[in-house]
């Protein structure tokens, strides 16, 4: 990047169009004198004496060369080095039978818990390009869908896997937690988060959710909990017999106070999305609560170029001299 220390000096250069001016009008000072200047009309026809016109441009031109010197122009050479220290982070997403409830929609268009949830996380973690994420899918048991990992497009292939509708159905949000504590117990991130959403109740598993967020605040894990989905009924889709599809309203329930004491026990928020904008605006939230700490350091380094002006200056005015003393020399 080039720049000029000061650039104040440049208003001198309207000087020169006034010098330019108070030259012409004056015109070039007589080196004879004649009587009748048809004895001199051969000489001036001359190239050398055309060239000797041009002579007392060149103080002008060097003198436009030594204002763009004194401006101080300088190019900076600078880098800057940022170093993050990313945060480890967990997303679990609970994949029950309830996660295909049409209760929330994308552009006007009713669709599943789930598709929005994916849309919605996938967004997510594109913001966090510091960050090593993994990613657990829970029913009734918690399943390992990425390990945590700096690969985002890896990680990103294997959200757009996840389905709902497994053999093992059910809530086992407990489990899912310790299987997220499991996953960053042995990392050395300085920050630990787990960001578990579910749509039900813990029904399921070997442990309880209030047991695996104490092992969690015991490892120094934060547990961010969300609860998804309407309150009351939400349309569901049933199969029956035939393989026909049919929507049913079934009664959906989320266990705000044990997600909210999961929470509180880690040092965690709880939060509450019933619809596509408010779970958007939850996982905005919690991007901008745990930030990516990052040391950022900058070197530059300024190289000066008023030399590039004032040495064809000097070299022009030497010319402009040596012409006028030489084959341009003026009779006295």
């Amino acid at each position: 990047m080039t720049h000029f220390l000061q650039p104040e000096w440049f208003w001198a250069l309207a000087l020169l169009p006034l010098v330019l001016l108070w030259r012409g009008r004056r015109g070039p000072v007589a080196a004879i004198e004649y009587s009748d200047v048809s004895l001199a009309r051969d000489v001036a026809r001359r190239g050398r004496s055309r060239i000797g016109l041009f002579v007392w441009l060149l103080p002008i031109l060097a003198g436009g060369f030594i204002i763009v010197g004194l401006a101080r122009p300088q190019r900076a050479h600078g880098r800057t080095e940022v170093t993050a220290h990313g945060i480890d982070i967990v997303l679990g997403l609970d994949v029950s039978g309830s996660m295909q409830a049409l209760d929330f929609q994308i552009d006007n268009q009713r669709v599943n818990r789930i598709e929005v949830v994916k849309s919605v996380v996938s967004k997510f973690i594109d913001q966090r390009p510091d960050d090593r994420i993994g990613i657990i899918a829970f029913a009734g048991a918690p399943y390992l869908v990425s390990p945590i990992t700096m690969d985002h497009d890896w990680l990103q292939q294997n959200l757009d896997r996840v389905t709902v509708g497994g053999a093992d159905d059910g809530t086992a949000i407990g489990s899912a937690i310790a299987a997220g504590v499991n996953r960053l117990r042995l990392t050395q991130a300085k920050s630990k988060v787990i960001i578990l959403l579910t749509d039900g109740v813990n029904n399921t598993g070997k442990i309880s959710p209030i047991a695996a967020a104490e092992a969690a605040r015991a490892m120094g894990i934060k547990v961010y909990t969300i609860g998804v989905g309407v309150r009351g009924d939400a349309p569901i889709p049933v199969h029956d017999a035939a393989g026909n599809t049919r929507i049913v309203m079934a009664k959906v329930d989320v266990d705000e106070k044990t997600l909210q004491a999961v929470a509180d026990e880690t040092g965690g928020k709880f939060y509450r999305a019933t619809d596509t904008n408010s779970l958007q605006e939850i996982y905005e939230q919690i991007n901008r609560f745990e930030k990516t700490a990052q040391t950022v350091q900058k070197f530059e380094h300024t190289e000066e170029l008023y030399p590039w002006a004032l040495i064809p200056a000097l070299g022009i005015l030497g010319l402009s001299l040596l012409l006028q003393q030489t084959r341009l020399r003026r009779l006295p």
